[in-house]
C-alpha cells in the first residue's frame, strides 16, 4: 500500500508532519512520534532483508546498502551515478545496477529532463526522488524538518504527492519530467497530460517574490505553446502574477486534481 495522498485527507493534512514522517498509512495513523521514529528508523534493515537479500536481487548487500545511504542524501537532486559509484566503493555498471534496483522496488522514482526539440539546449540529467519523506528521513536519521532541510522535504512532499495520485487514480497518458537549461534557469515539474501542460514551481517559503518566477519565465519562452504556470507554496493566499497561479500546495493538488 501506497502513501496517503492529500484528497484521501481531504486536503486538510499537517504539512510538517508529513515532511517529518511521511503519510504511509501505519505511520500516519500512529498516535506516538517515538514510535513513528522507531518504524522508519528500521525501513533501511527491513528493506535490505526482505526486499533485496530474500529476492536475490543483488549479492553485495554491504555495498547496495552503503549505495541506498548516498541515494538518499541526493535525493531530489540531478542523478549522478559516477559520483554515487565512487561514494558506495562499487564500479559503475554496479552503481547503475542498484539504481535501478530502487526504480524496480517503487523506492525511487525518476523524472526525466524535459524534451521538446533540439533548438534550446537543456540539461539532459534525470532527477530523482525518493517516495516518502518519513522513509527518506528514517533512512538519513534526520527527522527535524529544519530551514536547510526544508526545501528538499516541501519539494519531495509534493512531488510524490503527484507521483502516487495519478497512480491511485490510474492516470492515463500523464508524462512527468524537469526543466534546466545549460544556463542555470529550472522548473521543478512539468506535467504534460493528454488535455494540459502544467509548469510547476515548488517552492518552501510563505512570500513569493519575483526571482522565484524566472524558470516559469524561462519555461514559456521556451515551451511556445499554451499552458498553466503554477507555483506551489507554504503560504495561505490564492494569487496571480504576471499569468502565474500562486496557490497554496494543497489547493494546488486539489484544483489541479491530484
Amino acid at each position: 500500500m501506497g502513501p496517503l495522498v492529500a484528497a484521501e485527507l481531504n486536503y486538510q493534512a499537517n504539512e510538517n508532519a508529513l515532511m517529518a514522517f511521511g503519510s504511509l498509512p501505519g505511520i500516519y495513523t500512529e498516535d506516538s512520534e517515538r514510535d513513528k521514529i522507531k518504524t522508519l528508523s528500521s525501513y533501511a534493515a527491513t528493506y535490505l532483508k526482505e526486499e533485496i537479500q530474500a529476492e536475490a536481487l543483488t549479492r553485495n548487500i554491504e555495498g547496495f546498502a552503503r549505495f541506498l545511504k548516498f541515494a538518499a542524501v541526493t535525493s531530489s537532486q540531478f542523478l549522478d551515478i559516477q559520483k554515487l559509484a565512487i561514494q558506495a566503493q562499487v564500479n559503475h555498471q554496479t552503481a547503475r545496477r542498484f539504481f535501478e534496483i530502487l526504480e524496480d522496488t517503487l523506492i525511487v522514482h525518476r523524472l526525466e529532463a524535459f524534451a521538446k526539440s533540439t533548438r534550446t539546449r537543456l540539461v539532459q540529467h534525470p532527477r530523482y526522488f525518493f517516495f516518502d519523506t518519513g522513509v527518506l528521513n528514517g533512512l538519513l536519521g534526520n527527522f527535524i524538518v529544519s530551514d536547510d532541510r526544508k526545501g528538499t522535504l516541501f519539494e519531495t512532499l509534493v512531488v510524490t504527492q503527484i507521483l502516487h495520485s495519478i497512480s491511485a487514480r490510474d492516470e492515463i497518458g500523464v508524462r512527468l519530467s524537469s526543466y534546466r537549461t545549460e544556463h542555470g534557469a529550472e522548473v521543478d515539474l512539468i506535467i504534460e497530460r493528454p488535455t494540459e501542460t502544467i509548469a510547476l514551481e515548488i517552492k518552501a517559503t510563505r512570500n513569493i517574490g519575483d526571482s522565484d518566477l524566472t524558470g516559469l519565465a524561462s519555461f514559456a519562452r521556451y515551451y511556445g505553446k499554451p499552458h498553466r504556470a503554477i507555483v506551489a507554496y507554504q503560504g495561505t493566499e490564492r494569487l496571480h502574477r504576471d499569468g502565474i497561479e500562486i496557490m497554496p500546495w494543497q489547493d494546488m493538488l486539489k484544483d489541479c486534481g491530484f
